[in-house]
């Protein structure tokens, strides 16, 4: 995991002395490709890697992040993208990325976005290369139908070939960490609890492992475990739920904000157990769940939870995490 990471951050730097395009200008080779490597690896996540924003994210963010692809040239100019990138866009989860990337990458990503999907609807299959830890992508084909929505992936078992039946197999073991459900005939409950963490920059293939095998591990999957702790009060157990539910997503089963989604964060989700009774005192912790915190992405959560649920949250925050070290809670981490 760590070197496919360090290979596509090399391969960012490495095209970083592509020149920015000249506004009007055609974008060149390069600077189209620069945007492509920074695309893939900050802006997949909400909008696809196909600019389509079918994806994880969108099913839980309102608005839905943009589709680039229903976009024409006329309604999302280049310069707009440019706009959007540098200030985000007020009222929506897109913030801005002025200070993340540079002035290089991001016009080299509203150039890339811009080709690639308003203009061309063309599928950034360059994504699966060996480079960013795909080595022989094609050998995963049976899984691709599943992957693009070609077979609906709640698809009775019975009604698949047996190609089709490795495929869906293939699919759910692996490829769902980033695909998330693809395409299915019921979408099912509109807020379903869901495995979060995915690697962020790529899968590692182990060499000494069978050619067919794919890992799909994540150094953020052990902090979607929640810890088992003993002799909860009534109220504990309650907050226990509401929290697994509401809060996970960002700041991890087990509280340290270390899943993949926390970490994406800018900034980060807050690591709950780097607090105590001091540096976090019961009061302002129910004060930051209700009123939210300015700057973050932490809403406030007054209109979505009663408050005697924010309480039963503190009450669970406080018993579980804050006092606890990150060692202590995965210590007591239990699977389920």
């Amino acid at each position: 995991m760590r070197r496919a990471a360090v290979a596509l951050l090399a391969l960012v730097a490495g095209c970083s002395e592509a020149p920015a395009p000249v506004a009007g200008s055609a974008p060149s080779r390069a600077t189209l490709e620069l945007g492509r490597k920074v695309y893939n690896y900050r802006c997949y996540f909400c909008h696809g890697y196909s600019g389509d924003a079918k994806t994880l994210a969108a099913t839980y963010l309102a608005p839905a992040p943009r589709s680039f692809v229903d976009a024409t040239p006329d309604a999302l100019p280049r310069d707009a993208i440019e706009r959007a990138l540098r200030e985000g866009r007020p009222g929506t989860a897109m913030k801005s990325f002025a200070g993340v990337v540079d002035e290089r990458e991001l016009v080299a990503v509203a150039a890339f976005v811009f080709d690639e999907f308003v203009t061309r609807k063309a599928p950034n299959t360059a994504y699966h290369t060996a480079e960013n830890g795909w080595p022989d992508h094609a050998r995963f084909r049976d899984a691709f139908a599943f992957a693009t929505g070609e077979i609906a992936l709640d698809t009775p078992w019975e009604r698949l070939t047996p190609a089709q039946t490795a495929g869906k197999q293939l699919f759910l073991s692996s490829c769902v960490s980033c695909h998330d459900r693809a395409r299915v005939t019921d979408a099912g409950p509109a807020w379903s609890a869901r495995p979060l963490s995915y690697p962020r920059a790529g899968f590692v293939f182990d060499p000494a492992a069978p050619a067919d095998a794919v890992s799909g591990a994540s150094v953020y999957a052990k902090h979607d475990i929640a810890p088992r702790i003993a002799n909860l009060t009534a109220r504990q157990k309650r907050g226990e739920r509401l929290y697994q539910e509401n809060c996970a997503f960002c700041h991890a089963a087990d509280g340290t904000g270390m899943n993949w989604i926390g970490r994406f964060m800018e900034p980060p989700a807050r690591d709950l157990t780097r607090f105590d009774a001091q540096t976090m005192p019961r009061p302002r912790l129910v004060a930051t769940i209700r009123d939210g915190l300015a700057g973050t992405s932490m809403p406030a959560w007054r209109d979505v939870l009663a408050p005697d649920e924010i309480e039963a949250i503190a009450d669970y925050v406080g018993r579980a995490f804050v006092g606890r070290s990150a060692g202590d809670a995965g210590a007591t981490a239990s699977g389920r």
